[in-house]
Parts: structure tokens; sequence; C-alpha cells
């Protein structure tokens, strides 16, 4: 799949939205990428998460590990198409964990996934659990990467969309200073 192919199906689902967005980062953006509404129908999820496996297969990773809610869906498609399990972290007092009998072993191959990586926060705190449970994490993998190029990780990062959407501080945000438009939270991490 060509990124434009894969933005067209994102404008075609309405998953790139323009407004007002208090990202879970923290920061302010013009745009959100809503990959809920893509993901919502398997068969689209199967074929963006196909293409991304094909990025991935090199890692020999035994399981694909996704932070709730937005890495789940992500995490069960790459299992899927790379033939190894798919678990995922949740927040639990603010912190991710393993729960639901999930583990990782010693040593074991690990993908941290995410649907959309903006800062990578979520994901930095999916791989240092993993770490502290003996896990070697081998790759962090994203349908889109929305960091421009900040999203920094100590494994190899992949993606099969890169875009470069702006993203503000609060106080130097332009939407907040013009006072048109109100400010939304489309994303599932509560903030502060």
């Amino acid at each position: 799949m060509t990124e434009k192919e894969i933005i067209q199906i994102f404008k075609k689902e309405k998953a790139l939205l323009e407004g007002h967005f208090l990202l879970s980062s923290g920061l302010h953006s013009p745009n959100y990428m809503q990959c809920a509404l893509v993901l919502q129908k398997p068969w689209i999820a199967e074929k963006l998460c196909k293409a991304l496996a094909k990025k991935l297969s090199q890692y020999k990773a035994s399981v694909v590990v996704g932070p709730a809610l937005g890495g789940m869906i992500v995490s069960y498609e790459l299992g899927r198409a790379l033939k190894v399990r798919s678990i995922f972290a949740e927040r639990q007092d603010q912190i991710f964990s393993l729960r639901r009998g999930f583990s990782v072993k010693k040593g074991e191959r690990v993908i941290a996934v995410e649907d959309v990586i903006t800062t990578g926060k979520s994901v930095h705190e999916v791989i240092d659990l993993l770490e502290r449970e003996g896990a070697k994490v081998v790759a962090v993998a994203s349908i889109v990467d929305r960091s421009g190029g900040q999203a920094i990780f100590q494994q190899d990062f992949l993606s099969i969309l890169s875009m470069n959407i702006k993203a503000y501080r609060p106080q130097e945000c332009p939407i907040c200073k013009a006072g048109k438009i109100a400010l939304t939270k489309p994303g599932s991490r509560k903030i502060g």
C-alpha cells in the first residue's frame, strides 16, 4: 500500500479530522487522526496491518503488545498477520501493566505497537513495562507516525504512513490565541 492509498482510506472513513484537538500528549493540534474510525472495519484493519507486518517479519518477534485502547486492534491484527501472540497493556492507577493473565517471558522478542504515534509517550511506557518484565523489545510500529521525526526510540520504528501534522504546546497554540474553535479531546487517555 502506498501512503497516498492510506490517506485516501482515512479521508473516505472521515478519520482525518480538522478542528482544535487536545492530544493525549497534552499538545494541541488542528488535525487529528481518528484511527478508531478506520479500525472499526476489520477488513480495513486487516489490510493496513498486513502492510505493516511485511515490514516487521524480519524482527522474529513471538508477541506483539499494544497499549489499551489505541494499540489493541493493531496488536491483534499484527499478531494475526505475523502468526504470533497478541496482548495488550492497560492502565491501572495511571500506570501500564499486564493484566488478564497476560505475561511475557524473560528474553522474549516483542514488538510494541500503537495506532498513531505523536510523541511516543504511551509506547515508551509500554516498552518500560516490557523491559521490567524481562522481555526484549525488538521494534516499535504504528499505522501512522505523526511525530514529524520527533518520536525517538532505542528500537527501530516503522510505520506505513508518516504525516507531518503540526502540534503545539498549549501556551503557543495559534488556535487558542485566535479563540474561535473550542478545544476537544478525542483520544482515550485522561490528561492531568
